[in-house]
Protein backbone atom coordinates (compact mmCIF):
# COMPACT_ATOMS: atom_id res chain seq x y z
CA UNK A 1 0.00 0.00 0.00
CA UNK A 2 1.01 3.22 -0.83
CA UNK A 3 0.19 6.67 0.85
CA UNK A 4 0.99 10.03 -0.37
CA UNK A 5 0.72 13.32 0.80
CA UNK A 6 2.45 16.43 2.45
CA UNK A 7 4.78 13.94 4.70
CA UNK A 8 5.41 15.71 8.31
CA UNK A 9 8.79 14.89 9.37
CA UNK A 10 8.35 16.39 13.13
CA UNK A 11 12.34 14.94 13.84
CA UNK A 12 13.90 16.83 11.34
CA UNK A 13 11.12 19.82 11.37
CA UNK A 14 10.66 20.04 7.81
CA UNK A 15 7.34 19.17 5.25
CA UNK A 16 7.63 17.84 2.00
CA UNK A 17 5.51 16.13 -0.75
CA UNK A 18 6.11 12.46 -0.78
CA UNK A 19 5.48 8.70 -0.85
CA UNK A 20 5.25 6.31 2.21
CA UNK A 21 5.24 2.19 1.13
CA UNK A 22 3.23 0.31 3.81
CA UNK A 23 4.44 -3.41 3.55
CA UNK A 24 3.25 -6.62 6.28
CA UNK A 25 2.10 -3.11 8.75
CA UNK A 26 5.26 -1.21 8.93
CA UNK A 27 6.84 1.44 6.45
CA UNK A 28 9.11 -0.21 3.88
CA UNK A 29 9.89 2.78 2.29
CA UNK A 30 9.41 7.20 2.49
CA UNK A 31 10.46 8.70 -0.70
CA UNK A 32 10.35 12.22 -1.99
CA UNK A 33 7.80 12.13 -4.85
CA UNK A 34 6.08 15.35 -6.21
CA UNK A 35 2.62 15.24 -7.06
CA UNK A 36 -0.66 17.70 -5.95
CA UNK A 37 -2.08 15.85 -3.04
CA UNK A 38 -2.65 18.33 -0.34
CA UNK A 39 -3.43 16.57 2.93
CA UNK A 40 -0.77 16.30 5.10
CA UNK A 41 0.37 12.59 6.82
CA UNK A 42 2.05 12.44 9.70
CA UNK A 43 2.30 9.88 12.84
CA UNK A 44 -0.89 9.47 15.08
CA UNK A 45 -1.99 11.23 18.38
CA UNK A 46 -1.11 9.77 21.84
CA UNK A 47 -3.09 10.36 24.90
CA UNK A 48 -0.34 10.39 27.48
CA UNK A 49 -2.55 9.84 30.18
CA UNK A 50 -6.12 9.13 30.71
CA UNK A 51 -8.66 6.43 32.28
CA UNK A 52 -10.56 4.92 29.61
CA UNK A 53 -13.12 3.75 32.15
CA UNK A 54 -14.50 7.67 32.53
CA UNK A 55 -15.50 7.62 29.09
CA UNK A 56 -18.29 5.47 30.27
CA UNK A 57 -17.12 2.75 27.45
CA UNK A 58 -15.12 -0.54 27.24
CA UNK A 59 -11.98 -0.13 25.78
CA UNK A 60 -12.76 -2.09 22.17
CA UNK A 61 -15.33 1.10 22.27
CA UNK A 62 -13.72 3.69 23.12
CA UNK A 63 -10.99 2.70 19.94
CA UNK A 64 -13.77 2.93 17.68
CA UNK A 65 -14.21 6.39 18.65
CA UNK A 66 -11.20 7.64 19.49
CA UNK A 67 -9.61 6.81 15.63
CA UNK A 68 -12.01 8.96 14.21
CA UNK A 69 -9.44 12.00 15.71
CA UNK A 70 -5.82 10.65 14.70
CA UNK A 71 -5.60 8.72 18.23
CA UNK A 72 -3.90 5.34 17.61
CA UNK A 73 -2.89 4.60 21.21
CA UNK A 74 -3.25 5.56 25.03
CA UNK A 75 -1.12 5.09 28.07
CA UNK A 76 -4.21 4.21 30.43
CA UNK A 77 -4.46 3.90 34.25
CA UNK A 78 -7.45 1.21 34.56
CA UNK A 79 -7.44 2.43 38.40
CA UNK A 80 -10.92 3.22 38.37
CA UNK A 81 -12.06 -0.61 37.14
CA UNK A 82 -9.51 -2.30 39.90
CA UNK A 83 -11.28 0.03 42.66
CA UNK A 84 -14.34 -2.40 42.14
CA UNK A 85 -12.90 -5.47 41.09
CA UNK A 86 -9.01 -5.43 41.35
CA UNK A 87 -6.43 -7.56 39.25
CA UNK A 88 -9.61 -8.99 37.46
CA UNK A 89 -10.82 -5.42 36.11
CA UNK A 90 -7.68 -4.75 35.28
CA UNK A 91 -7.37 -8.34 32.95
CA UNK A 92 -10.80 -7.45 31.53
CA UNK A 93 -9.30 -3.83 30.27
CA UNK A 94 -6.66 -6.05 28.98
CA UNK A 95 -8.28 -8.57 26.96
CA UNK A 96 -10.99 -6.20 26.00
CA UNK A 97 -8.91 -3.95 24.60
CA UNK A 98 -6.76 -6.59 22.61
CA UNK A 99 -9.54 -7.46 20.79
CA UNK A 100 -8.79 -4.25 18.51
CA UNK A 101 -5.63 -2.96 16.53
CA UNK A 102 -5.85 -0.28 18.71
CA UNK A 103 -2.90 0.26 20.91
CA UNK A 104 -3.81 0.82 24.46
CA UNK A 105 -1.06 0.99 26.91
CA UNK A 106 -2.26 0.13 30.73
CA UNK A 107 -0.60 0.54 34.12
CA UNK A 108 -0.48 -0.84 37.11
CA UNK A 109 -2.67 0.93 39.41
CA UNK A 110 -0.60 1.84 42.26
CA UNK A 111 -3.34 2.75 44.38
CA UNK A 112 -6.24 0.64 44.93
CA UNK A 113 -7.56 2.22 47.11
CA UNK A 114 -6.63 5.11 46.70
CA UNK A 115 -6.66 5.93 50.07
CA UNK A 116 -7.24 4.31 53.76
CA UNK A 117 -10.57 6.49 54.27
CA UNK A 118 -12.56 5.50 51.88
CA UNK A 119 -14.19 1.88 51.13
CA UNK A 120 -13.16 0.66 47.95
CA UNK A 121 -14.15 -3.03 46.19
CA UNK A 122 -11.16 -4.32 46.50
CA UNK A 123 -7.01 -3.99 47.44
CA UNK A 124 -4.01 -4.49 45.30
CA UNK A 125 -1.08 -4.18 47.69
CA UNK A 126 2.49 -4.15 46.65
CA UNK A 127 2.72 -8.25 45.80
CA UNK A 128 -0.25 -7.33 43.55
CA UNK A 129 1.94 -4.62 41.61
CA UNK A 130 4.61 -7.10 41.87
CA UNK A 131 2.84 -9.84 39.89
CA UNK A 132 1.22 -7.35 37.48
CA UNK A 133 4.25 -5.42 36.60
CA UNK A 134 6.06 -8.69 35.47
CA UNK A 135 3.34 -8.44 33.03
CA UNK A 136 4.72 -7.49 29.34
CA UNK A 137 0.99 -6.01 28.60
CA UNK A 138 1.82 -3.62 31.97
CA UNK A 139 3.75 -1.02 30.65
CA UNK A 140 4.24 1.33 33.95
CA UNK A 141 3.36 1.90 37.63
CA UNK A 142 0.39 4.36 37.34
CA UNK A 143 -0.06 7.50 38.93
CA UNK A 144 1.28 7.31 42.76
CA UNK A 145 -1.87 9.47 43.89
CA UNK A 146 -1.01 8.44 47.94
CA UNK A 147 1.56 11.34 47.86
CA UNK A 148 1.68 11.48 51.58
CA UNK A 149 2.62 8.23 51.64
CA UNK A 150 5.79 8.90 49.46
CA UNK A 151 6.62 12.35 51.94
CA UNK A 152 6.75 9.89 55.31
CA UNK A 153 8.27 6.59 53.88
CA UNK A 154 5.06 4.53 53.99
CA UNK A 155 6.33 0.55 53.20
CA UNK A 156 3.71 -0.22 50.65
CA UNK A 157 3.94 2.50 49.04
CA UNK A 158 7.64 2.43 48.79
CA UNK A 159 7.71 -1.57 48.22
CA UNK A 160 5.44 -0.52 44.69
CA UNK A 161 8.00 2.20 43.45
CA UNK A 162 10.97 -0.43 44.18
CA UNK A 163 9.19 -3.22 41.97
CA UNK A 164 8.73 -0.72 38.95
CA UNK A 165 12.20 0.23 39.56
CA UNK A 166 13.09 -3.68 39.44
CA UNK A 167 11.36 -3.28 36.02
CA UNK A 168 12.51 -0.92 34.74
CA UNK A 169 8.94 0.81 34.12
CA UNK A 170 8.42 4.69 34.52
CA UNK A 171 6.01 5.70 37.21
CA UNK A 172 3.54 8.19 37.18
CA UNK A 173 2.85 11.28 39.55
CA UNK A 174 -0.16 13.09 41.39
CA UNK A 175 0.84 15.76 43.22
CA UNK A 176 -1.57 18.53 43.22
CA UNK A 177 -0.38 21.59 44.44
CA UNK A 178 2.86 19.98 45.74
CA UNK A 179 5.92 22.02 45.92
CA UNK A 180 9.31 22.58 47.29
CA UNK A 181 10.77 19.98 49.49
CA UNK A 182 8.21 18.01 49.16
CA UNK A 183 7.74 17.43 45.41
CA UNK A 184 11.68 17.39 45.00
CA UNK A 185 11.49 14.10 47.74
CA UNK A 186 8.52 12.98 45.40
CA UNK A 187 10.72 13.35 42.32
CA UNK A 188 13.81 11.88 43.78
CA UNK A 189 11.61 8.79 45.00
CA UNK A 190 11.81 7.98 41.09
CA UNK A 191 8.17 9.62 40.12
CA UNK A 192 8.77 11.27 36.94
CA UNK A 193 5.51 12.90 35.53
CA UNK A 194 2.68 14.90 36.33
CA UNK A 195 -0.75 15.61 35.28
CA UNK A 196 -2.29 17.41 37.97
CA UNK A 197 -0.34 21.09 37.97
CA UNK A 198 -2.77 23.81 37.69
CA UNK A 199 -0.81 26.86 37.48
CA UNK A 200 1.90 27.92 35.48
CA UNK A 201 4.39 28.39 38.31
CA UNK A 202 3.92 24.78 40.05
CA UNK A 203 4.60 23.49 36.21
CA UNK A 204 7.19 25.40 36.31
CA UNK A 205 9.05 24.51 39.30
CA UNK A 206 8.50 20.72 38.55
CA UNK A 207 10.06 20.93 35.02
CA UNK A 208 13.47 22.62 36.43
CA UNK A 209 13.49 19.93 38.38
CA UNK A 210 13.30 16.85 35.80
CA UNK A 211 9.78 16.30 35.65
CA UNK A 212 7.43 15.31 32.50
CA UNK A 213 4.54 17.62 32.65
CA UNK A 214 1.35 16.84 30.70
CA UNK A 215 -1.39 19.59 30.05
CA UNK A 216 -4.59 18.04 30.51
CA UNK A 217 -8.04 19.39 28.97
CA UNK A 218 -10.60 16.60 30.23
CA UNK A 219 -14.16 16.88 30.33
CA UNK A 220 -14.02 18.75 34.29
CA UNK A 221 -10.25 19.40 34.90
CA UNK A 222 -9.23 21.97 32.44
CA UNK A 223 -5.42 22.96 32.21
CA UNK A 224 -4.35 23.85 28.96
CA UNK A 225 -5.20 27.91 29.35
CA UNK A 226 -2.84 27.53 32.59
CA UNK A 227 0.07 25.49 31.00
CA UNK A 228 0.14 25.82 27.21
CA UNK A 229 2.57 29.12 27.66
CA UNK A 230 5.27 26.87 29.14
CA UNK A 231 5.44 24.10 25.78
CA UNK A 232 7.43 26.63 23.50
CA UNK A 233 10.58 26.45 25.96
CA UNK A 234 9.47 22.86 27.32
CA UNK A 235 8.23 20.70 24.54
CA UNK A 236 10.71 18.53 25.26
CA UNK A 237 9.34 17.78 28.76
CA UNK A 238 5.45 18.00 27.90
CA UNK A 239 2.78 15.54 26.82
CA UNK A 240 -1.22 16.27 26.65
CA UNK A 241 -3.50 14.03 27.79
CA UNK A 242 -7.35 14.34 28.74
CA UNK A 243 -7.09 12.38 31.87
CA UNK A 244 -10.79 12.16 32.39
CA UNK A 245 -12.80 12.30 29.10
CA UNK A 246 -16.85 11.81 29.15
CA UNK A 247 -18.51 10.17 25.84
CA UNK A 248 -20.17 13.20 24.20
CA UNK A 249 -17.18 14.98 24.39
CA UNK A 250 -15.14 12.22 23.06
CA UNK A 251 -17.46 12.05 20.03
CA UNK A 252 -16.43 15.86 19.21
CA UNK A 253 -12.92 15.30 19.14
CA UNK A 254 -9.78 14.19 21.44
CA UNK A 255 -5.78 15.16 21.30
CA UNK A 256 -6.55 16.74 18.08
CA UNK A 257 -7.99 19.56 19.72
CA UNK A 258 -5.51 20.23 22.29
CA UNK A 259 -3.38 20.74 19.45
CA UNK A 260 -5.62 23.15 17.27
CA UNK A 261 -5.95 25.11 20.51
CA UNK A 262 -1.96 25.21 20.41
CA UNK A 263 -1.13 26.03 16.95
CA UNK A 264 -4.24 28.69 16.72
CA UNK A 265 -1.94 30.43 19.78
CA UNK A 266 1.08 30.25 17.72
CA UNK A 267 3.29 27.55 18.76
CA UNK A 268 5.30 26.22 16.19
CA UNK A 269 3.73 23.26 14.85
CA UNK A 270 6.67 20.64 15.76
CA UNK A 271 6.69 21.72 19.18
CA UNK A 272 2.90 20.81 19.53
CA UNK A 273 3.60 17.95 17.31
CA UNK A 274 6.35 16.56 19.99
CA UNK A 275 4.03 16.51 22.15
CA UNK A 276 1.10 15.04 21.07
CA UNK A 277 2.77 12.63 18.89
CA UNK A 278 6.92 11.88 20.45
CA UNK A 279 7.11 12.25 23.74
CA UNK A 280 5.05 9.16 25.00
CA UNK A 281 6.72 7.34 22.92
CA UNK A 282 9.69 8.22 24.26
CA UNK A 283 8.98 8.49 28.17
CA UNK A 284 7.13 4.95 28.02
CA UNK A 285 9.34 2.63 25.51
CA UNK A 286 5.88 2.31 23.16
CA UNK A 287 5.39 -0.05 20.37
CA UNK A 288 3.74 2.68 18.35
CA UNK A 289 5.63 3.85 14.70
CA UNK A 290 7.09 7.32 14.65
CA UNK A 291 6.84 7.85 10.92
CA UNK A 292 10.69 6.24 10.42
CA UNK A 293 11.50 3.33 7.43
CA UNK A 294 11.00 0.18 9.71
CA UNK A 295 8.24 1.68 12.19
CA UNK A 296 4.84 -0.08 12.60
CA UNK A 297 2.58 1.98 10.55
CA UNK A 298 0.35 3.82 12.66
CA UNK A 299 0.05 6.84 10.68
CA UNK A 300 -2.61 9.34 9.91
CA UNK A 301 -4.15 11.51 7.27
CA UNK A 302 -5.36 15.19 7.96
CA UNK A 303 -6.62 17.99 6.05
CA UNK A 304 -4.13 20.69 7.51
CA UNK A 305 -1.90 21.47 10.30
CA UNK A 306 -4.60 23.91 11.41
CA UNK A 307 -7.85 21.81 12.75
CA UNK A 308 -5.99 18.60 12.54
CA UNK A 309 -9.43 17.25 11.38
CA UNK A 310 -8.88 13.57 10.29
CA UNK A 311 -9.24 11.82 7.10
CA UNK A 312 -7.80 8.13 7.15
CA UNK A 313 -6.19 6.66 10.62
CA UNK A 314 -3.91 3.18 10.02
CA UNK A 315 -2.77 1.11 13.12
CA UNK A 316 -0.20 -1.48 12.12
CA UNK A 317 -0.92 -0.47 8.39
CA UNK A 318 -4.57 -1.60 8.88
CA UNK A 319 -7.08 1.08 7.94
CA UNK A 320 -9.34 1.46 10.94
CA UNK A 321 -11.32 4.73 10.06
CA UNK A 322 -11.77 6.52 6.63
CA UNK A 323 -14.30 8.78 4.98
CA UNK A 324 -15.53 9.24 8.12
CA UNK A 325 -16.42 5.58 9.04
CA UNK A 326 -14.83 3.86 11.85
CA UNK A 327 -13.96 0.42 10.75
CA UNK A 328 -13.21 -1.13 14.12
CA UNK A 329 -15.59 -3.54 14.58
CA UNK A 330 -17.69 -3.92 18.15
CA UNK A 331 -16.37 -6.41 20.49
CA UNK A 332 -19.04 -9.35 22.77
CA UNK A 333 -17.82 -9.28 26.06
CA UNK A 334 -19.55 -10.76 29.33
CA UNK A 335 -20.27 -8.23 32.29
CA UNK A 336 -18.86 -8.19 35.61
CA UNK A 337 -19.40 -5.57 38.68
CA UNK A 338 -19.15 -5.52 42.16
CA UNK A 339 -22.34 -3.95 43.56
CA UNK A 340 -23.85 -5.13 46.96
CA UNK A 341 -26.11 -2.60 48.33
CA UNK A 342 -29.70 -2.05 49.71
CA UNK A 343 -32.28 0.60 48.99
CA UNK A 344 -32.35 3.82 51.36
CA UNK A 345 -35.21 5.69 53.53
CA UNK A 346 -35.46 8.97 53.13
CA UNK A 347 -34.78 8.69 56.72
CA UNK A 348 -31.33 7.54 56.09
CA UNK A 349 -29.76 11.11 55.13
CA UNK A 350 -31.03 13.31 57.41
CA UNK A 351 -28.35 15.16 59.53
CA UNK A 352 -29.21 16.27 63.07
CA UNK A 353 -28.14 18.94 63.95
CA UNK A 354 -28.31 22.26 65.92
CA UNK A 355 -25.11 23.94 64.43
CA UNK A 356 -25.35 27.67 63.45
CA UNK A 357 -22.10 27.08 60.55
CA UNK A 358 -21.08 24.28 58.25
CA UNK A 359 -18.35 23.39 56.57
CA UNK A 360 -18.83 23.78 52.79
CA UNK A 361 -17.37 22.03 49.52
CA UNK A 362 -16.97 24.97 47.13
CA UNK A 363 -16.75 23.30 43.52
CA UNK A 364 -14.81 25.65 40.93
CA UNK A 365 -15.49 24.97 37.32
CA UNK A 366 -13.02 23.44 35.32
CA UNK A 367 -11.08 22.50 38.53
CA UNK A 368 -10.44 19.43 40.24
CA UNK A 369 -9.78 21.33 43.48
CA UNK A 370 -12.46 22.73 45.88
CA UNK A 371 -12.04 24.89 48.31
CA UNK A 372 -13.35 25.12 52.33
CA UNK A 373 -15.68 27.77 52.70
CA UNK A 374 -18.10 28.27 56.08
CA UNK A 375 -21.40 28.93 55.16
CA UNK A 376 -25.21 29.61 58.10
CA UNK A 377 -26.83 26.18 58.47
CA UNK A 378 -30.07 25.90 57.60
CA UNK A 379 -31.92 23.52 59.64
CA UNK A 380 -35.73 22.11 59.74
CA UNK A 381 -37.30 20.59 62.51
CA UNK A 382 -33.10 19.47 63.80
CA UNK A 383 -31.93 18.20 59.96
CA UNK A 384 -29.50 20.16 58.57
CA UNK A 385 -31.05 21.20 54.73
CA UNK A 386 -30.16 22.47 51.11
CA UNK A 387 -30.61 26.00 51.11
CA UNK A 388 -31.53 26.34 47.10
CA UNK A 389 -31.94 30.32 47.72
CA UNK A 390 -28.02 30.06 48.36
CA UNK A 391 -27.04 27.15 46.46
CA UNK A 392 -25.28 25.55 49.29
CA UNK A 393 -27.04 21.86 48.18
CA UNK A 394 -26.94 18.76 50.55
CA UNK A 395 -24.49 15.77 49.22
CA UNK A 396 -24.08 12.08 50.08
CA UNK A 397 -21.74 9.47 48.89
CA UNK A 398 -22.83 5.78 49.65
CA UNK A 399 -21.29 2.89 50.85
CA UNK A 400 -22.29 0.37 47.98
CA UNK A 401 -19.96 -2.76 48.41
CA UNK A 402 -20.10 -3.82 52.19
CA UNK A 403 -22.64 -3.82 54.73
CA UNK A 404 -21.10 -3.42 58.50
CA UNK A 405 -21.63 -6.03 60.95
CA UNK A 406 -23.77 -5.88 63.46
CA UNK A 407 -23.23 -8.96 65.07
CA UNK A 408 -22.14 -12.19 64.19
CA UNK A 409 -23.88 -12.94 61.00
CA UNK A 410 -25.94 -9.90 61.16
CA UNK A 411 -24.93 -7.01 58.69
CA UNK A 412 -26.67 -3.66 57.84
CA UNK A 413 -25.94 -0.88 55.27
CA UNK A 414 -23.47 1.57 55.95
CA UNK A 415 -25.44 5.10 56.92
CA UNK A 416 -25.01 7.05 53.75
CA UNK A 417 -22.21 10.23 54.71
CA UNK A 418 -23.40 13.74 54.26
CA UNK A 419 -21.99 17.20 53.55
CA UNK A 420 -22.73 20.20 51.26
CA UNK A 421 -21.74 21.67 48.72
CA UNK A 422 -21.82 25.20 46.93
CA UNK A 423 -22.13 26.14 42.74
CA UNK A 424 -23.87 22.72 41.67
CA UNK A 425 -26.95 25.30 41.08
CA UNK A 426 -29.82 22.56 41.19
CA UNK A 427 -33.24 24.27 42.01
CA UNK A 428 -35.31 20.80 41.43
CA UNK A 429 -34.94 16.95 42.10
CA UNK A 430 -31.07 15.37 42.62
CA UNK A 431 -28.23 13.78 40.53
CA UNK A 432 -26.81 10.78 40.97
CA UNK A 433 -23.93 8.09 40.00
CA UNK A 434 -22.05 5.44 40.93
CA UNK A 435 -19.23 7.00 39.06
CA UNK A 436 -17.00 8.60 41.98
CA UNK A 437 -13.81 8.54 41.95
CA UNK A 438 -11.43 6.80 42.94
CA UNK A 439 -13.76 3.78 44.54
CA UNK A 440 -16.50 4.48 42.46
CA UNK A 441 -19.52 4.41 45.53
CA UNK A 442 -22.48 6.47 44.65
CA UNK A 443 -22.83 10.19 45.01
CA UNK A 444 -25.75 12.17 44.93
CA UNK A 445 -26.26 15.82 45.24
CA UNK A 446 -29.72 17.20 45.51
CA UNK A 447 -32.46 19.95 46.74
CA UNK A 448 -33.71 17.71 49.20
CA UNK A 449 -33.45 14.33 51.19
CA UNK A 450 -36.69 13.02 49.25
CA UNK A 451 -34.71 13.78 46.04
CA UNK A 452 -31.64 12.74 46.90
CA UNK A 453 -33.08 9.17 48.15
CA UNK A 454 -34.85 8.67 45.00
CA UNK A 455 -31.50 9.30 43.02
CA UNK A 456 -29.89 6.88 44.65
CA UNK A 457 -32.28 4.09 45.00
CA UNK A 458 -32.54 4.27 40.97
CA UNK A 459 -28.68 3.65 40.74
CA UNK A 460 -29.29 0.84 43.41
CA UNK A 461 -32.16 -0.41 40.98
CA UNK A 462 -29.54 -0.72 38.03
CA UNK A 463 -26.54 -2.05 39.73
CA UNK A 464 -24.30 1.40 38.24
CA UNK A 465 -25.00 4.25 36.11
CA UNK A 466 -25.76 8.10 36.40
CA UNK A 467 -29.43 9.39 36.78
CA UNK A 468 -31.24 12.54 37.74
CA UNK A 469 -34.75 13.51 38.20
CA UNK A 470 -37.08 16.27 38.59
CA UNK A 471 -40.74 16.48 40.36
CA UNK A 472 -42.10 14.81 37.09
CA UNK A 473 -39.65 12.86 35.57
CA UNK A 474 -36.71 10.58 35.76
CA UNK A 475 -33.75 9.86 33.47
CA UNK A 476 -31.19 6.96 34.11
CA UNK A 477 -28.21 5.49 32.14
CA UNK A 478 -27.49 1.89 33.11
CA UNK A 479 -23.67 1.38 33.48
CA UNK A 480 -23.75 -2.68 34.19
CA UNK A 481 -20.00 -2.98 33.23
CA UNK A 482 -18.60 -2.58 37.31
CA UNK A 483 -21.10 0.17 37.89
CA UNK A 484 -19.12 2.84 35.63
CA UNK A 485 -18.87 1.58 32.14
CA UNK A 486 -21.90 0.61 29.44
CA UNK A 487 -22.12 -2.32 27.23
CA UNK A 488 -23.85 -0.40 24.35
CA UNK A 489 -21.65 1.01 21.68
CA UNK A 490 -19.73 4.39 22.32
CA UNK A 491 -22.40 6.52 19.85
CA UNK A 492 -25.29 5.62 21.59
CA UNK A 493 -24.09 6.45 25.10
CA UNK A 494 -22.65 9.18 24.13
CA UNK A 495 -25.94 10.38 23.16
CA UNK A 496 -27.57 9.03 26.23
CA UNK A 497 -25.40 10.93 28.54
CA UNK A 498 -25.45 14.45 26.38
CA UNK A 499 -29.35 13.76 26.71
CA UNK A 500 -28.84 13.46 30.88
CA UNK A 501 -26.64 16.37 30.97
CA UNK A 502 -29.08 18.51 29.27
CA UNK A 503 -31.29 16.91 31.56
CA UNK A 504 -29.06 18.16 34.68
CA UNK A 505 -28.55 21.19 33.95
CA UNK A 506 -32.66 22.06 32.63
CA UNK A 507 -32.67 21.21 36.90
CA UNK A 508 -30.77 24.51 37.50
CA UNK A 509 -26.85 22.92 36.89
CA UNK A 510 -24.69 25.46 35.68
CA UNK A 511 -21.75 23.06 35.82
CA UNK A 512 -20.17 22.20 32.28
CA UNK A 513 -19.53 18.84 32.99
CA UNK A 514 -22.01 18.36 36.35
CA UNK A 515 -21.52 14.42 36.27
CA UNK A 516 -18.14 14.34 35.61
CA UNK A 517 -17.56 17.28 38.47
CA UNK A 518 -19.72 15.17 40.92
CA UNK A 519 -17.53 12.41 40.28
CA UNK A 520 -14.48 14.46 41.52
CA UNK A 521 -16.21 15.43 44.71
CA UNK A 522 -15.24 11.99 46.65
CA UNK A 523 -11.67 12.44 45.24
CA UNK A 524 -9.91 12.52 48.40
CA UNK A 525 -6.21 13.04 46.79
CA UNK A 526 -6.97 16.50 45.71
CA UNK A 527 -8.12 19.26 48.06
CA UNK A 528 -9.14 21.00 50.09
CA UNK A 529 -13.03 19.64 51.11
CA UNK A 530 -14.00 16.12 50.01
CA UNK A 531 -16.47 13.69 50.82
CA UNK A 532 -15.84 9.87 51.08
CA UNK A 533 -18.64 6.91 52.17
CA UNK A 534 -16.84 7.34 55.65
CA UNK A 535 -17.17 11.61 56.40
CA UNK A 536 -16.12 14.70 55.13
CA UNK A 537 -12.57 14.76 54.62
CA UNK A 538 -9.54 17.83 54.61
CA UNK A 539 -7.17 16.59 51.61
CA UNK A 540 -4.72 19.28 52.73
CA UNK A 541 -4.40 17.66 56.21
CA UNK A 542 -4.89 14.58 54.70
CA UNK A 543 -7.53 13.71 57.59
CA UNK A 544 -11.52 13.78 58.55
CA UNK A 545 -12.93 16.75 59.27
CA UNK A 546 -16.43 17.92 60.77
CA UNK A 547 -19.30 19.27 59.08
CA UNK A 548 -19.98 20.97 62.00
CA UNK A 549 -18.33 23.98 62.15
CA UNK A 550 -19.15 25.68 65.58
Amino acid sequence: MKLQGQIVDIQNKRIYKGEITLVNGRISSIEEKNHNIDHFILPGFIDAHIHIESSMLVPSEFARIAVKHGTVATVSDPHEIANVLGVKGVEFMIKNGKQTPFKFNFGAPSCVPATNFESAGAIIDSDGIKSLLENPDIKYLAEMMNYPGVFFDDEDVLKKIAWAKHYNKPIDGHAPGVRGEDISKYINAGISTDHECFTYQEALEKLQKGMKILIREGSAAKNFEALIDLLPEHYENMMFCSDDKHPDDLIVGHINQLCARAVAKGIDVFKVLKAACVNPIRHYNLDVGLLNIGDAADVIVVEDLKDFKTLQTYINGELVFDNGESLIKPVSFNNLNNFNCEKKKVSDFKFESSSKQIRVIEALEGQLVTNEIIEDALIDEGNLISNIEKDILKMTVVNRYHPVPITIGDYRDQKPAIAFIKNFGLKEGAIASSVGHDSHNIIAVGVSDEAICKAVNLIIENKGGICAISNSEEKTVSLPVAGIMSDKDGESIGKAYADLDKFAKKLGSKLYAPYMALSFMALLVIPSLKLSDKGLFDGRDFKFTSLEFD
